[in-house]
């Protein structure tokens, strides 16, 4: 009875550890892309995924198996040469900024080839949570879905107004970490201001999850190995003492 108690103790605390654990899930969660372009990174998500109340600018872009989504200055952003002058107005000085949405069809490893790229599976809330990051950031104006400014960079692609102010301290990167923190992954303060500063660290997380993960499970192991022996022990007393 006692080891029973002792295994029942074991696995209700397993079951508190994995809802205040981060929420990443192994092999059932929803697919999540970090995607380092250089400079730049942004987020992927199959459009599948995205909960039908949110994103409705998902509607731009039929057919398409994922949307990657990146936030920066408006007038850098948009400009495929921006020069010094609007390289150093984005860094120095608060402006507004846009959203970059481009659908690809496949994965975005394929689609992205050559690109650093992270894979995380989010289990269904904190994939919510990150969804309504990027829900939020679109400047709707009143309306139900944000118009599109012009075409982007890739053949399926749009520009968005969107909210927020970048500046040197508040990157594209910051970003995606601060999307990542709403999901409840925290890539630590000051935000990352470049794309390898954001890779660095959410690599560094992910390899502490596992670790802890792997100590957790191997903490689980001895103790139920413990407990059993327990039990045993406990029933050969009692057996003895009844003999007796």
């Amino acid at each position: 009875m006692r080891g029973g108690l002792v295994l029942a103790g074991l696995l209700l605390s397993a079951c508190t550890a994995v809802q205040t654990a981060p929420p990443l899930a192994k092999k059932d969660g929803m697919p999540v892309y970090i995607i380092d372009h250089g400079y730049h990174a942004g987020i992927a998500i199959r459009v599948v995924d995205i909960p039908g109340d949110m994103i409705p600018e998902r509607e731009d872009y039929p057919g398409v198996d994922y949307l990657e989504f990146g936030w920066g200055d408006w007038d850098y952003y948009q400009t495929g040469d921006p020069g010094l002058w609007l390289t150093l107005k984005a860094a120095l000085w608060p402006t507004r900024a846009v959203l970059h949405v481009a659908g690809t069809f496949g994965s975005p490893e394929a689609y992205f080839a050559g690109a650093d790229i992270l894979r995380l599976r989010l289990r269904p809330q904190a994939f919510r949570r990150l969804i309504g990051f990027i829900h939020h950031y679109f400047d709707r104006r009143g309306r139900a879905r944000a118009e599109p400014l012009r075409t982007g960079y890739y053949p399926v692609s749009h520009f968005y107004p969107a909210r927020g102010k970048f500046h040197i301290f508040y990157t594209c990167n910051g970003w995606v970490a601060d999307a990542l923190e709403r999901a409840g992954l925290s890539l630590g303060w000051p935000r990352p201001i470049t794309a390898d500063q954001l890779m660095v660290r959410l690599r560094r997380l992910l390899r502490q999850v596992e670790t802890r993960q792997r100590v957790h499970r191997t903490s689980l192991e001895l103790a139920f190995a413990r407990s059993t022996k327990e039990e045993s022990i406990w029933r050969q007393n009692e057996i003895a003492s009844c003999a007796g």
